[in-house]
């Protein structure tokens, strides 16, 4: 009696997302926390030449600030799921935001090149990760049905933070100096805790329903009964128990779910992402010393990341619209595919490319690519392991990727030193981005679609098979809804059991006196008393 226990699992885990709403929102916030994470890195290399002049270091050295922050993203993925699992994404964030602040501006106080790796590195890297996979986690809670489209104008961030960052910073190099400057990029971040506050639960809005609605049944099944209500409470006693017997107790969430490894799809996902990343980032990175070897001018190759930047932009909000398509979404992993493999042959077919024109276009097709793959990674993995597992899923994926990260880039760089050859290292990047491509398609194909088919007399059972985030959630709050209706009419079932037992006693009681009027005296006494105790025992058995 009463409202149930949420660890007996009778509230409902997963809300159902509302594709819109406040959820426009938590996506503006996703977008900046997106651009800061992607684009802050790279952005901070406009610094590097004044760092290498005040500290007498090399640029070898002034580069490891960019790479430990991209290290700090990626590999703390795992770090970032155990607390958001443990706190929610609300709170992360807003610590996240803390941090990243914070290392920009004690960076401004450094007195050496160590001091600069352990606060615009460690601290500022660490912080934008504590933003980055929340702000992630809360989109997908947030969008179903338009959640590629989201994806999509989130990730769009990238691109745009990406041409408005480093502009800034050289204007902020040429006023104030780098000191000045990472103050005020530490001031910037500080909004990364105000994307982190408007990621508001989801959950709470309707947990105070359900509580509500639990404590209006509460108080009628409350009102006592005249004396039979120690009758009621023991029959709607043995009612919970016997439902509480048939539902199990809900377990605590895992810090990080290793169950995920389970799923065939996931790792045929983490695969074919490793793979991708080793030669994904490798044209943008030598694309601009590339240029400059076949005599482009140095305003004209910096020129070219530019397009790469500005076609990225309209390329994943549109590849996210199509991906939200209804023929399309349920192919999403072919979609990913293709945008990889067009990715990679986009790097094979410009290996040859010796002129400023070629390069052009070039950048044309690899920024639309760029962006298609931008747009569809999270997507694609949101889609294989559903929202309640993303947390962890994302956090495995992006230590899985850091490796990929130290181990890509940083080999092309040793090969074009040993070979003195762009075009095999265009040719390396491509055949990598196109493997990846070919095997997400193929084991996606072999392993996944034809194990459906297999498992279909699954599919007609719809007990034993698994439905999507927002069918889950339906069925979990309509389960709720007909607890709480079940106690209701419980409640009046047994009132009107209670007032017809006192009429039946009633009229037990006039027959009784009646008939014991009529039954003889002597040996007829005792057969009268058998008989009204018959009737009597008839008329609690029927009661």
């Amino acid at each position: 009696m009463g409202r149930p226990d949420p660890e007996e699992g009778q509230l409902p885990a997963p809300v159902k997302p509302p594709d819109g709403g406040w959820g426009w929102i938590v996506l503006l916030g996703c977008f900046v926390i997106t651009g800061f994470s992607y684009a802050f890195p790279k952005a901070v290399s406009v610094y590097f030449k004044e760092l290498m002049k005040d500290f007498h270091v090399g640029y070898s050295d002034t580069a490891w600030i960019s790479s430990i922050m991209l290290a700090m993203l990626y590999g703390t993925g795992p770090v970032c799921s155990i607390m958001v699992n443990q706190f929610g994404c609300r709170p992360v964030m807003l610590i996240g935001g803390l941090l990243a602040s914070s290392g920009m501006i004690l960076a401004s106080f450094t007195t050496n090149i160590i001091e600069l790796y352990l606060t615009a590195g460690v601290l500022t890297g660490l912080g934008m990760a504590l933003n980055f996979q929340p702000s992630l986690i809360m989109l997908g809670t947030y969008f179903d049905k338009r959640r590629p489209l989201a994806n999509g104008l989130a990730a769009a961030g990238s691109p745009v933070f990406l041409s408005s960052l480093s502009p800034l910073g050289q204007v902020l190099l040429e006023k104030f100096g780098w000191r000045g400057g990472f103050l005020i990029m530490g001031g910037l971040l500080l909004n990364c805790c105000t994307c982190g506050a408007v990621m508001r639960p989801l959950d709470m809005g309707m947990k105070r329903k359900m509580e509500k609605a639990q404590d209006k049944y509460e108080a009628k099944e409350m009102l006592p009964v005249g004396g039979k209500s120690e009758e009621r409470i023991s029959t709607t006693d043995g009612t919970k128990k016997a439902k509480k017997t048939k539902k199990k107790p809900k377990k605590g969430k895992k810090l990080l779910d290793f169950s995920i490894f389970s799923n065939r799809g996931f790792i045929i996902y983490t695969i074919s992402k490793f793979i991708l990343v080793l030669g994904l980032f490798v044209p943008p990175i030598l694309l601009v010393n590339y240029a400059k070897d076949t005599g482009v001018p140095d305003t004209e190759a910096a020129f070219l990341l530019s397009i790469i930047g500005f076609i990225d932009i309209f390329a994943r909000p549109a590849c996210g619209m199509v991906a939200g398509l209804k023929w399309v979404r349920p192919h999403v992993a072919y979609l990913f595919s293709f945008a990889m493999l067009f990715n990679g042959l986009t790097d094979i077919c410009s290996a040859r490319a010796s002129n400023y024109t070629g390069l052009v276009i070039f950048c044309v097709f690899f920024g639309i690519s760029y962006g298609m793959v931008g747009a569809l990674q999270f997507e694609v993995l949101m889609a294989i392991v559903g929202s309640q597992k993303f947390s962890s899923a994302i956090g495995l994926v992006l230590l899985i990727e850091a490796f990929a990260v130290l181990i890509g880039p940083p080999s092309a760089g040793r090969l074009v030193d040993a070979l003195k050859n762009y075009e095999v290292i265009f040719y390396l990047a491509g055949s990598e981005v196109v493997l990846s491509a070919l095997f997400l398609a193929t084991a996606t194909y072999c392993c996944l679609n034809r194990g459906e088919k297999k498992e279909s007399p699954l599919e007609k059972n719809p007990s034993a098979g698994g439905g999507s985030d927002t069918e889950e959630a339906e069925s979990d709050v309509q389960e709720a809804e007909e607890h709480s209706s079940d106690n209701h009419q419980l409640a009046h079932s047994t009132d009107n059991t209670m007032v017809a037992a006192s009429e039946e006693a009633n009229h037990v009681a006039e027959e009784q006196s009646g008939e014991g009027a009529g039954c003889p005296e002597g040996d007829g006494e005792v057969l009268a008393r058998d008989s009204c105790n018959a009737d009597q025992m008839v008329e609690r058995d029927r009661f």
